[in-house]
């Protein structure tokens, strides 16, 4: 059997999750009669202090219907170079919005205050429309880095001055709050939409939630039925997602602390030139050009470890709840041995 640690999206549900699901009570949720989506709507919407919420199949969505919501054809959002709207939503941004990138290198994945600013398109006519600021917490290509609670306090004073609408994609927004401890509430409060995944560190099939005042989510769930996202039945999927919350936050630390060593460990290895900075669940490290991404997952593999290239001689490890500490020894061997 492979250790699998191409992403923590790979989980499976375990039995008590699966109990959870088929004893849901479910409803029709495109007429709004799902009982058990609208719990986990309301659960979610409470703990990061917005009015309410929205249930969707994926992060992509979510993010999508947040951009959409927010801009116009011609706009332009600011985002940091590394994040996953920009990389791996598949263009959504210009197919879905008809908007454009404004693009910042900023410190893996988090981008600076002063940057947004300095960012900032003026009004002319012969300039995009700046009209949204996206920011990823945990960024992914960041190794999972995380936004101090400072730094995002002064982002949102920036848009507010600027009036800028301001998204989270918090697609793993858990993970960081594992680690500073960060109330919840807290940080929705400065947001006027947050994107929240549950098939992530969570550990449900599917499912994720976008957030905002009931004016942003009377036109996201409009958005959503345009994009294809209405779906019937969906407390079934939704009851993992409130099994998830109720049973898999803590022990997200776990992750964390696996993570930890296990990119410990990698910075030993002579083949390996850098490893990023773990602070969560996500570890990226870079090859020292002796072999490429590529030939050094198929050695790995060979060995039943998987794991994925984040460029010609980078590479991507993300722990999670299926990820043991026993599992962790074996990889441990098996990198050295495949070296």
């Amino acid at each position: 059997m492979s250790i699998d640690l191409r992403s923590d999206t790979v989980t499976k549900p375990t039995k008590a999750m699966l109990d959870y699901m088929v004893s849901a009570e479910v409803g029709d949720d495109v007429f709004g009669e799902d009982p058990t989506v609208n719990k986990l709507e309301k659960k979610v919407a409470k703990m990061f202090a917005q009015d309410a919420a929205l249930f969707c199949p994926s992060g992509t969505m979510t993010n999508q219907i947040a951009i959409k919501v927010h801009t116009h054809p011609g706009d332009e959002v600011i985002c940091d170079i590394s994040s996953h709207i920009y990389n791996y939503e598949s263009g959504g941004l210009a197919l879905n919005s008809g908007v454009q990138a404004k693009l910042i290198h900023g410190d893996r994945g988090r981008v600076t205050p002063a940057q947004v600013e300095e960012n900032i398109n003026p009004m002319f006519d012969w300039l995009a429309r700046t009209s949204l600021v996206a920011i990823e917490n945990t960024c992914n290509k960041g190794g999972g880095s995380i936004y101090s609670f400072r730094s995002m306090f002064d982002i949102a004073e920036v848009c507010k001055k600027n009036h800028l609408k301001l998204h989270l994609d918090g697609a793993r927004i858990f993970n960081a709050v594992a680690e500073t401890g960060d109330a919840t509430e807290l940080i929705g409060e400065m947001f006027d939409s947050v994107s929240i995944c549950l098939s992530k560190g969570l550990g449900a099939p599917s499912g994720s939630l976008l957030l905002g005042n009931k004016e942003f989510i009377n036109k996201a769930r409009r958005v959503r039925k345009v994009f294809g996202g209405g779906m019937r039945q969906a407390g079934f999927l939704a009851a993992t997602g409130l099994f998830a919350l109720e049973n898999n936050l803590t022990r997200l630390k776990e992750d964390h602390k696996r993570a930890k060593e296990l990119g410990k460990m990698i910075g030993s290895l002579s083949f390996v030139e850098s490893v990023l900075p773990v602070e969560t669940n996500i570890v990226i490290f870079t090859l020292n050009k002796s072999t490429t991404a590529s030939d050094y997952l198929k050695k790995l593999a060979a060995e039943g470890v998987l794991a994925v290239a984040f460029g010609k001689y980078s590479i991507r490890m993300v722990t999670h709840l299926d990820f043991t500490d026993e599992m962790l020894e074996k990889v441990k061997k098996i990198m050295k041995k495949a070296a």
